[in-house]
């Protein structure tokens, strides 16, 4: 059977506040563990807390996802030999590299996905501004070039990116959804079409928040179309600190993250529910 995990990254579990407040990496695990997320988004960068980390949420019956960037191919590599020492879920790839062509990016993708097809560990490239992925059409050309390329979608990237009008022309959708079909994930973040994080729970922002539940129900039954029978979806809440989260001028945020982060968990087990029993 399909499952779906959700989880909460560790990012949003910055606070960044003026007074310089931050949870203790121990409080920050048993929130998401007490919460009831599956696990978390985990950077595997630093091997002492990769270490913490995983081993809190191992021994709670949780799981993550690896979370790296790397600017070459062989950068992988060291992603993979942790992923192999610590596991993952699956293993999300920002290409932190920008090239002007599409024939530059061929090596890069080629190579990582004979990299992860080596180490067989699932590795899906993440949509995000400011990398290889940066640009809606561009991605778009590399799905042209790798049809079977598996993404995470961050689609609040695009839609910051190209200032969709709203409401999203029919157009601009099918633009979207070509995206979509390629998902075997999402981070999670509601954007407008000029800031990158908006906050979720103010009435202002639902007509937002009802395009991102559109995009992430296509989403969710394009990759049950897909999937195999026993395939899992993650859905990771990354409700980001500032500079994401929007502050006011005393540098304190206008909502509170983790309850919205929270809102978010609930919102999308309550999408997958709902489509796991309409579909049977």
């Amino acid at each position: 059977m399909q499952k779906l995990l959700i989880y909460q990254s560790m990012w949003a579990m910055e606070r960044r506040r003026p007074d310089g407040h931050e949870w203790p990496l121990d409080e920050q695990l048993q929130m998401i563990r007490d919460a009831g997320f599956d696990g978390c988004g985990v950077r595997f960068i630093d091997r002492a807390f990769v270490t913490q980390v995983t081993s809190f949420l191992r021994a709670h019956g949780m799981t993550w996802q690896a979370q790296c960037y790397p600017k070459t191919v062989d950068d992988l590599r060291t992603t993979l030999d942790m992923v192999a020492e610590f596991g993952a879920d699956h293993v999300n790839l920002q290409p932190d590299v920008r090239p002007y062509s599409l024939e530059e990016c061929i090596p890069y993708i080629e190579g990582w996905r004979r990299l992860a097809a080596d180490a067989k560990v699932p590795v899906h490239i993440e949509t995000h501004r400011d990398r290889m992925t940066t640009d809606l059409f561009f991605t778009l050309r590399l799905l042209d070039c790798f049809p079977d390329l598996r993404l995470t979608g961050d689609l609040s990237h695009y839609l910051v990116g190209r200032e969709f009008w709203y409401p999203v022309s029919d157009e601009n959708h099918a633009l979207m959804h070509r995206i979509l079909d390629n998902c075997w994930g999402f981070h999670g973040r509601v954007a407008s079409r000029e800031q990158i994080q908006v906050q979720i729970s103010f009435p202002t922002m639902q007509h937002w928040v009802a395009l991102f539940m559109q995009w992430w129900e296509y989403g969710i039954r394009s990759w049950r179309r897909r999937a195999p029978k026993d395939a899992t979806f993650t859905f990771l809440c990354e409700l980001g600190p500032k500079e994401y989260a929007i502050t006011g001028a005393d540098g304190y945020e206008l909502s509170d993250r983790w309850a919205e982060s929270l809102m978010m968990k609930d919102m999308i087990r309550a999408l997958w529910d709902r489509i796991a029993a309409e579909e049977g």
